[in-house]
């Protein structure tokens, strides 16, 4: 356990939270105070068009009313767009992110002409179109240029520079495929190819917007923290968020992802599928819902007495 042990939630304000979010915002505010640690709330508010006025104040308020209070004033991304810019300027600097002139139809029309069409519900991986530069071309977006940043990040690996060994595949440079593999404090050993499976993905949008993988790393980064506490769902982020931890030169977090509440039809339960705003007039009741999804059976009459037992539970369970 690293001295400082550095915890945060990070919802985004398209909504209230609802009992999934309570399940993601719960684990880590346990995994933060079960290792003596600061919980830090963001507010990742970095896609403007999707949030929704007051969401935040909000947030904020059933988080308050769960007793899931941050030991800082939260950060928005919203105002932190010239840290990213930065961040970018040094990718490009380096060679590692160019510009993209590329849309969506663009990139499924190139990957049919190579005989790797999309499917129904898989990846759209981005080949490469624009490696070469835009030939005349208007720049739409900027990507990172995986093979490199994963030259890059074998490099650093090599080096002992700033890196987990577990986020580091140990396979030859320029011999692919080379996934990423890390440990997930729940899932186990985890890996992906990122150029294979994700490809050159966005880190500036179209629309002048920060993509959210570049924006969460460095915010991560900024605040120093140490343990990624989140939902199943955000898992297949994690191999990307890590190649570009490693090219800013920024530290690898411990992460855990956690179960999932799901809808009536089988998929997340999430605001796109219905979800009912998480009712927090009886905060015991959400809790108790939530620490069923985390496989704790809590008992307590007060809110501060119902976290001082989970969070002994959860030290027994996760403290590692």
């Amino acid at each position: 356990m690293p001295a400082t042990y550095v915890g945060r939630f990070a919802p985004s304000p398209t909504g209230p939270l609802h009992a999934g979010s309570l399940v993601a915002a719960l684990a880590s505010w346990l995994d933060a105070r079960a290792h003596g640690g600061r919980w830090l709330v963001r507010v990742e508010d970095v896609d403007q068009p999707r949030c929704v006025p007051g969401a935040d104040r909000l947030i904020l308020q059933q988080l308050a009313d769960c007793g899931l209070l941050p030991d800082e004033p939260p950060l928005y991304q919203s105002q932190r767009s010239a840290l990213y810019q930065q961040a970018l300027d040094d990718l490009v600097a380096r060679d590692l992110a160019y510009p993209c002139a590329c849309t969506r139809r663009d990139i499924e029309l190139a990957l049919e002409r190579l005989g790797r069409p999309k499917t129904r519900h898989g990846e759209l991986v981005y080949p490469g179109t624009c490696r070469g530069g835009l030939h005349g071309q208007a720049a739409r977006a900027w990507r990172l240029r995986t093979d490199l940043a994963l030259d890059s990040m074998q490099n650093q690996a090599a080096g002992q520079v700033n890196i987990a060994p577990t986020a580091i595949n140990s396979g030859a440079i320029n011999n692919p495929p080379r996934p990423i593999r890390w440990s997930d404090r729940r899932l186990g050993a985890q890996a992906q190819d990122v150029a294979a499976e994700v490809g050159d993905f966005v880190l500036k949008r179209a629309d002048g917007l920060f993509a959210y993988q570049l924006a969460v790393v460095v915010d991560d980064g900024a605040q120093g923290i140490t343990h990624i506490v989140r939902g199943e769902d955000l898992a297949d982020n994690t191999a990307r968020q890590i190649l570009l931890q490693s090219c800013l030169n920024l530290p690898t977090p411990a992460y855990l992802h956690t179960p999932l509440v799901l809808g009536p039809n089988g998929e997340k339960l999430s605001k796109q599928n219905g979800a009912q705003m998480l009712d927090t007039r009886e905060p015991l009741a959400a809790l108790n819902a939530a620490a069923t999804v985390l496989g704790l059976q809590v008992q307590g009459t007060t809110v501060n007495d119902w976290l001082a037992a989970a969070t002994a539970q959860w030290a027994n369970a996760w403290r590692r």
